[in-house]
C-alpha cells in the first residue's frame, strides 16, 4: 500500500501551514568577517549547485538558500562551505541554531526512509500479543469439574 493511499484510509492531512515544517527548508547561512568578500564568492559556488536557490541575506555577511531536504540537508552544504575554505560564523547563537537544524533535519530525513506505521490497527498487535501469553485469566481446570450441579 503507498503512503498517501494509507494516509487517506487513516482520514490524515499531512499539509504542513508552517514555512520550514514541509519538505522545502530556507536557512540562512552567516558567515564570518574575515575573510572579506568570501560571501559573494559562497554566493557564486552555492548558485551551481542542482535544486539549491541562492539568494542574499537581510544581513550583511549572510545568504539565504532554499533547498529540499531530501536533496540536501544544511549541515552537508555548510560541510562543503568549510571544506573549500570558507570561513562560517562561530558564535555562540549561531552554532546552538546550526546544532537544533542539523538534528531536526536529519531526524526529518530518517522519518521519511522509515516505513509508515498505521496506527489504527495497532491495538490488534497487542491483542494477538495477550492471548499468546499465559497470564491470570486462565484456568487449567477441565470445563467438566468447573460446572457446579
Amino acid at each position: 500500500m503507498r503512503r498517501e493511499t494509507a494516509y487517506k484510509l487513516a482520514g490524515r492531512n499531512h499539509e504542513h501551514p508552517v514555512t520550514g515544517a514541509g519538505l522545502h527548508k530556507e536557512r540562512e547561512i552567516r558567515f564570518a568577517a574575515f575573510p572579506p568578500g568570501q560571501t559573494e564568492q559562497a554566493l557564486q559556488a552555492l548558485r551551481m549547485l542542482k535544486g539549491v536557490h541562492v539568494g542574499p541575506g537581510s544581513r550583511a555577511r549572510a545568504l539565504v538558500v532554499r533547498y529540499s531536504v531530501l536533496d540536501y540537508s544544511l549541515e552537508l552544504i555548510e560541510d562543503a562551505l568549510r571544506d573549500a575554505g570558507y570561513h562560517l560564523d562561530n558564535s555562540m547563537y549561531c552554532r546552538i541554531l546550526r546544532a537544533l537544524v542539523y538534528f531536526c533535519e536529519e531526524t526529518q530525513r530518517h522519518n521519511l526512509v522509515s516505513p509508515e506505521r498505521l496506527i489504527k490497527k495497532s491495538n490488534e498487535v497487542y491483542i494477538k500479543v495477550y492471548d499468546q501469553h499465559l497470564h491470570g485469566d486462565h484456568d487449567d481446570t477441565p470445563l467438566e469439574l468447573r460446572e457446579y450441579k
